[in-house]
């Protein structure tokens, strides 16, 4: 039985489940900023996940990495985990561009996060679902 993080679960709004990942949004406007979160009880690290979670693993990061260039056309994506704070393992897939805040530098420490107001929070989440959501229509060998 897979339980997701208290800390991820208050930061973030789900998209959707993929075959390996939950994907979610950070409640952060301030970058377009996906975290994926592998549906496997007791996994700390990369290495904990088996051979196949971790093919498995690196196409879903592609993908989180290919829709948020379609829908924002960032300059660079970041890929990352680090789970200092929250142990149970996700990646961060992030869209940077050279105006943020944070260029070039982290995201992390380079100011408060800055939640979806109520007006863009729900259209925001719709928009990464609906990518989602026709990427694996496309894939679907029905």
């Amino acid at each position: 039985m897979f339980t997701l993080h208290e800390r991820l679960r208050a930061d973030t709004l789900d998209i959707t489940r993929l075959r390996l990942s939950r994907v979610l949004l950070m409640n952060d406007s301030s970058f377009p900023w996906l975290i994926l979160v592998p549906e496997k009880e007791n996994i700390r690290e990369l290495y904990d996940l088996d051979e196949k979670d971790r093919s498995v693993l690196i196409e879903e990061i592609t993908l989180a990495s290919r829709i948020i260039q379609h829908l924002y056309k960032s300059d660079k994506i970041n890929v990352g985990s680090l789970g200092n704070l929250v142990p149970q393992f996700h990646i961060h897939v992030i869209g940077r561009f050279e105006s943020d805040r944070a260029w070039p530098g982290s995201v992390w420490g380079a100011g408060p996060a800055h939640p979806y107001g109520d007006d863009r929070r729900e259209s925001t989440r719709e928009r990464f679902e609906k990518a989602f959501l026709n990427y694996l229509a496309s894939q679907c060998r029905c």
